[in-house]
């Protein structure tokens, strides 16, 4: 069993009960690494929200992205596929889902790869290994939003 931990430190700025108070907030890692959040615009408006940090609607698409990635660059690198670069531009829908809550229903993945070498994959190669990483990534596997990957 792995275990990860996140703190989140949230101090009082504006008026609390007149809800008008800030939603910018720190995520802070046990590596060191501290990003800044706030709740997303599209739910909590400016300026309450702060738009230019980073909002949990953000982070569970990047999430899910970067899970992708991580796995299809470990399979391509066994299979001998040098990656130069890997660039996904994922977007995340949230909606009313079966049960009329506000939920991520799908998250579409749309990476961009850029092999270098010798070895290129098949589309049918690139398919097969996207699909393998989706079998594997944590994220994919702890929610019950669609993640489809499109293959350029």
């Amino acid at each position: 069993m792995s275990q990860y931990t996140a703190k989140i430190l949230w101090k009082r700025n504006g008026d609390f009960f007149g809800n008008t108070y800030s939603r910018g907030h720190s995520w802070i890692f046990d590596g060191g690494a501290e990003i800044e959040a706030s709740s997303s615009p599209q739910v909590v408006p400016v300026p309450c929200s702060i738009e230019s940090h980073v909002d949990p609607e953000e982070a569970f698409v990047a999430s899910l992205s970067s899970c992708h990635m991580l796995w299809f660059l470990a399979i391509a690198s066994k299979k001998k596929l040098l990656v130069e670069q890997y660039m996904d531009e994922a977007v995340g829908f949230m909606e009313k889902d079966a049960e009329n809550k506000m939920a991520f229903t799908r998250v579409i993945l749309m990476p961009t790869i850029i092999f270098a070498g010798q070895a290129r994959p098949s589309r049918e190669l690139l398919k097969k290994i996207h699909d393998q990483a989706h079998e594997n990534c944590f994220i994919a596997n702890s929610v019950k939003t669609e993640v489809e990957t499109r293959v350029l």
